[in-house]
């Protein structure tokens, strides 16, 4: 009867200190965010003061957004439904699959806390479709996912033992990404050397668009000092002198 309540007792210490943890970590996420939130405020503030501030976001920034997306998982652990301000998570059963922002399914991968179930999309024949069909069209396609870049990489960096075949999902992803990177290069060199006003691009992701706007900018930036240096006014002043 001793030993049972011992055991008793060192499963309930075990319990209480793995949900401790749990919100630990919950808090410090939330911290993070309202780090993330005050940086947006100061570079906000910067612009009304007319201090010079970053004009493009991070990939590490676009990553951070596409960590909200929300994957499946099987826990191995029981906990009561979790109430946060972005929504309601839970409850956790083991064994009873379950929706989870991808940065919780990667905290508790980590803490061999599940298993995180691969997207429908993450398919080697699905992407070899997209693959084909975005090589043969010359416009963009539509991507299964707005941030299948950034989610194909967490998730084989953090839990390639649950996808399937992650090596060729690797591969496909790298394929299309590439296929598409030359793709928005060309229009941009297009756009430039045209010395167009506006230009439509559909079915971009964010992370696609973050990777060529500061080097569009920075190309029409340049064209336009170029096109202000030799006007023909300031030309024939110079050959006056």
């Amino acid at each position: 009867m001793t030993a049972l309540l011992i055991r008793a007792c060192a499963f309930a210490r075990e319990s209480v200190l793995q949900v401790s943890e749990f919100y630990l970590y919950l808090c410090l996420r939330v911290l993070s965010v309202c780090l993330r939130v005050l940086s947006v405020c100061l570079r906000v503030l910067s612009v009304c003061l007319r201090v010079p501030a970053r004009t493009a976001m991070d990939p590490s920034e676009v990553e951070f957004i596409a960590e909200k997306q929300t994957v499946t998982i099987i826990p191995n652990f029981s906990l009561d439904k979790i109430y946060l301000i972005t929504g309601d998570l839970g409850p956790f059963n083991p064994g009873l699959p379950v929706d989870v922002p991808v940065w919780l399914a990667i905290n508790l991968k980590q803490r061999q806390k599940c298993r995180i179930i691969a997207p429908e999309w993450m398919d080697v024949e699905k992407l070899e479709q997209i693959k084909e069909q975005e090589r043969k069209e010359e416009t963009f396609t539509p991507m299964p996912n707005p941030h299948y870049m950034e989610l194909t990489k967490l998730l084989l960096n953090h839990a390639s033992d649950n996808i399937p075949k992650a090596d060729e999902i690797r591969t496909l992803i790298k394929d299309t990404w590439d296929t598409r990177i030359a793709k928005l290069r060309l229009s941009a060199d297009n756009f430039v050397n045209q010395q167009e006003a506006h230009a439509k691009l559909d079915n971009l992701t964010l992370m696609e668009i973050n990777t060529i706007g500061t080097f569009l900018t920075e190309s029409l930036n340049q064209m336009h000092r170029l096109c202000t240096n030799l006007q023909p006014g300031e030309t024939a002043q110079s050959q006056d002198y």
